[in-house]
């Protein structure tokens, strides 16, 4: 079957932003004016398209990252709209694994915020090309300039503006193009939100506009040598060779295209959507994907439909009338209906029963789907988020996702004991579909403990419990996902020596044991000298010890992190070593060294801003006090302060309420997880004696 759209003409592209930044309306407009929809949708009326769920209509957020397909310019667009909030940062996360452009969405008024900073960082760990979207620019307060210097700050980005503002706040009139230099003006009052106006650009704005241009080019001169030359000699540079660079140093990430204006108002979308054909690249701009084939080198797929099929899953998700969909980015090759292929990570053949085009939670049944397109499988029974599907005569893996480990874990009980296996069932698909939600059962309490990234996630897994699987459920208090670590060097011996009738064991270690930087995790070398332990026995000593430091460190019983261990010196027996008896080593050695190496607990900290009107800055500082968080600035913005802080996840939970109490209801916060730092030692004995108590 013939393409029905050149994959130069397909962006796959996502919107991101910090919460209340104004991606779904955005994502709305750009579905009104491309035609998808006819009428458009608003957060606050529960009635956007891309915030389908009841609880997204509900609450005003987006929980669940939506795809749909739009055309603008000939160009077809696969969407995806993120969530902003960070307890499903994993929908982020997938979203961009997959996406080859991101528009990122700020608000003029608050400007680069804190998961403005944590998108913008998951689109750098995938080389994710962006555009920027300056949104609310009618809003009082307003200041593009401002979040212009964040992002060079906060971000290490290098915005390069392509349109500059007519009028402020509430006089916020229209944009003056700069690489056409000519105005838009958008009416005042009109019931067509498509119409606008293009002319020459007002005179008293002629002279800023001229240097806001010049501005422009020489952001570009590190891309293009040339360009500055020629601007030096009096040559006039047209807007197309002005778009040709900007979009060479977008996909280089090099720069970022920055656009104005009010996506609730209607003003600035389309040039938007210009942008995003203009500068975002389509799947042949960017690198051909490259996986591990089955003998471990690395093998490149091009964008190209004749190319060996291979596909990311990057998202399950249950539908009540079809059953179980399977998120699919096709990197090359062509996927069919009835279709069997691989899937490489669990070595499981798979039959594709039927493909569809997703817009939100409607679909749109298709025969076929080509290199570039995002589609959702039906069909799929084995295969879960990261997994690739492959032609089975050419395998290979593709590098799977970044999954953040969940900060919080609350202990869940049915109501009644005849719901028990309906639980079980329902949780695990829910974790199925969200690698950030995990399940497990605590052995000695036999409770169920559900973990996530934070107080709302787990609060909406509860309510999808009971509306989609009809299982209710009890809430225990929340318990925060404690780390322990050490402060010192030491060497300790390991050694698991038993003589029995027959054949005994033998496996003797020693093993060196140090700290390492947060946020490093767990690391094993090996420096053994000489055959001392051999090395068919090296994998089973580092299997030991590291899993020894995942089951509990010494102090709480908590998973160790940021230690390496190294295994440097032991002693083997001919007959009676095996590969158990050096891992026994391994994990009596690393027991041994927590002990000795001065272990301390670590708790998650998180990074807060709280913006509050001027009379309540008192209070909410002292409320934070109280709660052992660390004020860390104290900003002005248009009629309030922002309160930036460092605050303990263990003295948070119930905050929303506490602040809109003390403040009536007019503060707002937002809150993401920062980094693991030691425990006061009068609260870690705390935590330990609660543990211990716990456990008798």
């Amino acid at each position: 079957m013939a393409r029905q759209v050149p994959i130069a003409n397909t962006r796959n592209i996502g919107i991101i932003a910090h919460i209340d930044a104004g991606k779904t309306t955005t994502s709305e407009r750009i579905l009104f004016y491309t035609g998808v929809s006819t009428k458009i949708g608003e957060v606050h009326d529960g009635q956007a398209v891309m915030d389908w769920m009841e609880q997204e209509q509900e609450r005003g957020i987006t929980i669940t990252s939506a795809a749909t397909t739009c055309f603008w310019r000939k160009r077809r667009l696969n969407l995806i709209d993120t969530p902003g909030h960070v307890d499903f940062t994993i929908e982020v996360e997938r979203s961009l694994r997959v996406l080859d452009g991101v528009v990122a969405v700020f608000c003029a008024v608050g400007g680069v915020q804190p998961q403005s900073e944590t998108v913008w960082r998951q689109a750098d760990r995938y080389h994710v090309p962006r555009i920027a979207f300056i949104n609310k620019m009618d809003r009082l307060g307003a200041n593009y300039q401002k979040c212009l210097s964040e992002m060079v700050e906060r971000l290490s980005a290098k915005p390069i503006l392509t349109q500059i503002p007519i009028g402020a706040e509430e006089k916020f009139e229209g944009l003056i193009d700069l690489l056409e230099m000519k105005a838009i003006i958008y009416p005042k009052k009109s019931d067509d939100p498509t119409k606008f106006e293009t002319t020459e650009i007002p005179a008293g704005l002629l002279d800023e506009a001229k240097l806001a241009r010049t501005n422009l080019i020489e952001g570009l001169a590190d891309i293009d040598d040339s360009l500055i030359e020629d601007f030096l000699e009096g040559k006039e540079v047209e807007a197309k060779r002005l778009r040709s660079i900007l979009r060479r140093g977008c996909i280089e990430l090099k720069c970022v295209p920055i656009f104005l204006g009010s996506a609730f108002k209607n003003k600035g979308v389309q040039p938007l959507l210009d942008g995003v054909v203009d500068y975002l690249p389509s799947p042949l701009d960017i690198k051909p994907v490259e996986g591990l084939t089955p003998d471990g080198s690395l093998a490149a797929r091009p964008a190209d439909d004749a190319a060996p099929v291979a596909a990311l899953a990057f998202k399950l998700m249950s539908d009540p009338f079809v059953g179980h969909l399977t998120f699919l980015r096709i990197y090359s090759g062509i996927l069919k209906s009835g279709d069997q292929v691989y899937n490489s990570t669990r070595e499981k053949k798979e039959k594709i029963g039927r493909l569809l085009k997703m817009h939100a939670n409607k679909r749109e049944e298709i025969k076929e789907a080509e290199a570039g397109d995002i589609v959702a499988a039906v069909g799929l029974k084995n295969s879960s988020t990261g997994d690739t599907l492959c032609d089975e005569r050419e395998p290979l893996v593709l590098e799977r996702m970044h999954i953040p480990e969940p900060v919080i874990h609350i202990a869940l009980t049915p109501k009644s004991k005849d719901e028990q296996d309906k639980l079980g069932a329902a949780l695990a698909k829910l974790a199925s579909e969200d690698p950030s939600f995990r399940v497990r059962s605590d052995k000695e309490t036999g409770e169920t403990i559900i973990s996530g990234m934070g107080e709302l996630h787990l609060e909406i897994i509860v309510d999808r419990l009971l509306r989609e699987f009809k299982v209710a459920a009890n809430l225990g208090a929340p318990q925060v996902a404690y780390r322990e670590t050490i402060t010192k060097s030491v060497e300790v011996e390991g050694r698991h020596v038993r003589q029995t009738g027959g054949r005994g064991q033998y496996g003797h270690v020693w093993l060196r044991v140090e700290p390492l930087p947060p946020g490093s995790g767990l690391v094993y070398e090996t420096a053994v000298v000489g055959g001392t332990v051999p090395k068919e026995y090296h994998a089973a000593v580092g299997e030991g010890a590291l899993e020894a430091a995942r089951r509990g460190g010494v102090r709480g019983g908590f998973p160790v992190t940021d230690v390496k261990v190294t295994l440097f010196d032991g002693s083997f027996h001919e007959v009676d070593s095996s590969e158990m008896a050096f891992s026994v080593a391994g994990s009596l050695g690393m027991k041994e060294g927590l002990k000795k190496a001065g272990s301390i607990i670590l708790e998650p900290i998180m990074d807060l801003e709280v913006v509050t009107p001027e009379e309540y800055v008192g209070d909410v500082i002292g409320d934070l006090n109280a709660r052992r968080a660390r004020v860390n600035s104290l900003d002005a913005l248009a009629g309030a302060r922002m309160v930036k802080a460092s605050a303990p996840l263990a003295s948070m939970f119930g905050y929303s309420t506490e602040l809109r109490s003390k403040t009536q209801g007019r503060a707002t916060f937002s809150m993401q997880f920062g980094s693991y730092q030691s425990l006061p030692e009068n609260v870690a004995a705390e935590v330990v004696a609660q543990r211990e108590a716990k456990k008798s």
